[in-house]
């Protein structure tokens, strides 16, 4: 039978079963509950701030961010164009326009050099991706958006854990949004996390999510909002996955290790570490080298073939139907090229060694 080595899988080996079935037992499966309360508070802590939000997902909490901070039609906010797309949809959702950015070669996130050339009087606000686990060059990004007055909303769904300057990310912007889909570092099945230090932003993206209803009144509505709310089994997994997050965190680190440490020497390269960061590599993505004579897509059939799933980077939003007309004229050579090569490999917290392996040897056969 075919060895079968999937990209990510969730890792569910702490108390995820047991608060779960508090849950049901109690009765407390949707929007309130303890765990909800729990979650948020803990992941707080985590992430060193005052306020931790829980929502439906993660497209939902950078959508309630950028709603909390009053973006609006006519507005810009600047975006990498290598990320999910989800960072550019959730602004059009507030009638604002997505403006696009290349990438750094070292750190694969956004160039700090071509976000100060995008800024114009419409912009308000610069969102920071940590692309695939690794922290963007935050001391540049955060000068640059306190020379312009510019809000700054990390996107940090990939990223949970990783540091800049021995802080954590989540704690650097106005505010900042996280995602629990099965396939990040830890996980609620879906489920979001909005966090800020700013306790006015807070309360006001509080009644956003909640339907718009006055926290002093009950069911009078002064403002439309949305219900995007997480829930209370949710919640419980999220907590449960909270406790273990440093053995998530490191291991994903020692796989990327491992993958770096048996591929040493291949036509490849990994996603650097910036000097100050500390990348927690969401996935393990490599790069390959030009003029090897093996594409991106047919190392992928090879590695497909011997039961091996692997996932290419993100196309540059500026190539999506709905975003490339207003991109046209415009080149980005370094997310152009790190999306044609790149790839993610196997990389959820409980893959053994023994897999790492097997997918290494399996590269190392197609690319000799």
């Amino acid at each position: 039978m075919q060895k079968s080595i999937p990209v990510s899988e969730p890792a569910l080996s702490g108390n995820e079963k047991q608060y779960v079935l508090d849950c049901l037992e109690s009765n407390w499966i949707s929007s309130n509950g303890k765990y909800i309360g729990a979650f948020e508070k803990g992941f707080a802590d985590f992430c060193g701030v005052r306020h931790a939000l829980s929502c439906a997902n993660g497209t939902v909490a950078l959508h309630l961010a950028l709603l909390g901070l009053g973006i609006k039609p006519g507005d810009e906010v600047i975006v990498p164009t290598l990320t999910y797309v989800a960072t550019a949809n959730a602004v059009v959702y507030c009638g604002a326009k997505p403006v696009f950015v290349d990438s750094d070669p070292l750190t694969w996130n956004m160039a700090p050099a071509e976000v100060e050339r995008a800024i114009t009087p419409q912009t308000r606000a610069i969102i920071i991706v940590h692309i695939y686990g690794c922290p963007a060059e935050m001391d540049a990004l955060l000068g640059i958006a306190r020379r312009h007055g510019l809000y700054v909303i990390e996107d940090a769904a990939e990223a949970h854990g990783a540091e800049y300057d021995q802080k954590r990310v989540g704690s650097f912007g106005d505010v900042s949004t996280f995602s629990f889909y099965g396939n990040k570092i830890i996980t609620t099945g879906e489920g979001g996390m909005v966090t800020t230090n700013d306790s006015t932003l807070a309360a006001r993206m509080l009644q956003i999510k909640g339907q718009g209803m006055d926290p002093q009144r009950r069911y009078w509505f002064p403002i439309i909002g949305y219900n995007y709310r997480m829930t209370n089994i949710e919640a419980a997994i999220g907590l449960a996955q909270l406790e273990k997050i440093d053995w998530h965190i490191q291991r994903r680190i020692e796989i990327a290790r491992r993958y770096q440490a048996n591929l040493a020497g291949e036509k490849v390269s990994f996603q650097p570490e910036p000097a100050k960061g500390r990348n927690v590599y969401w996935m393990t993505s490599l790069v390959l080298d030009e003029g090897i004579g093996i594409s991106r897509d047919e190392l992928r059939e090879k590695l497909a073939a011997s039961g091996i799933e692997t996932r290419p980077f993100f196309y540059p939003l500026h190539t999506l139907p709905m975003y490339a007309v207003d991109s046209t004229g415009k080149s980005f050579p370094v997310a152009s090229r790190l999306s044609a090569q790149g790839i993610n490999l196997p990389s959820y917290s409980s893959l053994e060694d023994s897999d790492i392996d097997f997918v290494c040897t399996a590269i190392q056969a197609t690319l000799r």
